[in-house]
């Protein structure tokens, strides 16, 4: 497992960090993983230093390609790296506690993608599972709580997997996403990982907001429906306005407070993000924000993964998508680590 994680290192990201004389970043007081032990014994040693969040980064666009969808979510994580590690370390937010592990290394499988066919991409999805499930399971076994950044989002279902494995029992999860990535069990791809996950037994509640009443077809509608899956449309909270999304969210956590859950944010939910899927009709970034922020504060919420960032489809080109995606990422990771902070 150690050769498929890249561990970063201080030394490496002080050449993208912005010094000022006077300031201090959080990419200066972070926590760096040991290069040398074992995982589990490098995860076990941060806790001893005080770290309390793991910051993963899943630089692939496998999924999406697998599911017939645009590239480019490789460059999610790199975008937020450059923009975290140089926010001030100040009284709003404890560099300490965080633990830069680093990203999975899939340099191997993006190369095997180039000019695959359909099946190969999506055997190619599966093997990301195999590969990303096992640090994960290593990070919620350390007692940790990992953010996991890039990617598309059928890394929904190694996050949901491990998590259920950890705590050895069925675990619940909400998504705010156009989709409901509820999708038929027809080989792995960002389409489909929370349909495993309830399929091999990890996912128990699933919740839905600003589903797309018109963005999913009837039959993925009846499907997700009889498989349980509850859903608060996005016309239903913003269009319609017939309840206030908070509070539903709340009341929605509380009655399903038997089990841990994760926060799953689809960033093709936001008004012009960079990504696969392009919205313009979308969630503003604060409302994301609040999303995160509110689930985050409740302390069976035990993860935070941000998906389908991809800086090179923004409009204006890629070096406006990289400032974009970043930007937006490193807010709704600031919204996560407020709340569990506080």
């Amino acid at each position: 497992m150690s050769d498929k994680l890249i561990r970063y290192q201080a030394a490496y990201l002080a050449a993208f960090q912005q010094q000022r004389t006077g300031e201090t970043r959080l990419g200066q007081v972070m926590i760096y993983p040991d290069p040398v032990l074992p995982l589990a014994e490098a995860l076990a040693l941060a806790k001893q230093q005080g770290c309390a969040f793991v910051l993963l980064g899943v630089p692939e666009d496998i999924g999406p390609r697998a599911n017939l969808g645009q590239g480019g979510s490789d460059l999610g994580w790199q975008a937020f790296v450059r923009k975290f590690i140089n926010l001030q370390q100040n009284e709003f937010l404890d560099g300490s506690e965080i633990l830069m592990l680093g990203e999975l290394n899939c340099t191997d499988l993006q190369r095997q993608s180039q000019n695959a066919d359909l099946a190969t991409l999506r055997t190619l999805c599966a093997e990301i599972d195999q590969q990303l499930e096992p640090v994960l399971l290593a990070i919620f076994n350390a007692d940790l709580t990992p953010v996991v950044i890039g990617g598309g989002h059928n890394n929904s279902l190694p996050l949901l997997a491990a998590l259920s494995k950890s705590e050895q029992q069925q675990v619940n999860c909400i998504n705010l996403d156009p989709h409901a990535d509820f999708r038929l069990l027809e080989g792995r791809h960002s389409g489909n990982g929370f349909s495993y996950a309830k399929a091999h037994g990890y996912l128990d509640r699933y919740l839905v907001m600003a589903l797309h009443e018109l963005k999913n077809s009837a039959s993925s509608l009846a499907q997700i429906k009889s498989a349980g899956v509850d859903l608060l449309s996005y016309q239903q909270l913003f269009v319609r306005q017939q309840a206030p999304w908070p509070e539903l969210l709340t009341l929605w956590v509380q009655q399903n407070s038997q089990r841990d859950f994760g926060i799953e944010l689809d960033t093709d939910a936001i008004t012009g993000m960079p990504v696969s899927a392009y919205n313009s009709c979308g969630l503003s970034v604060q409302q994301a924000e609040h999303f995160v922020y509110l689930l985050a504060s409740f302390p069976k919420s035990r993860y935070l993964h941000l998906a389908e960032a991809a800086p090179a489809q923004h409009p204006a080109g890629l070096a406006a998508g990289m400032n974009d995606a970043g930007q937006i990422l490193t807010s709704l990771v600031c919204a996560f680590l407020f709340a569990k902070q506080r």
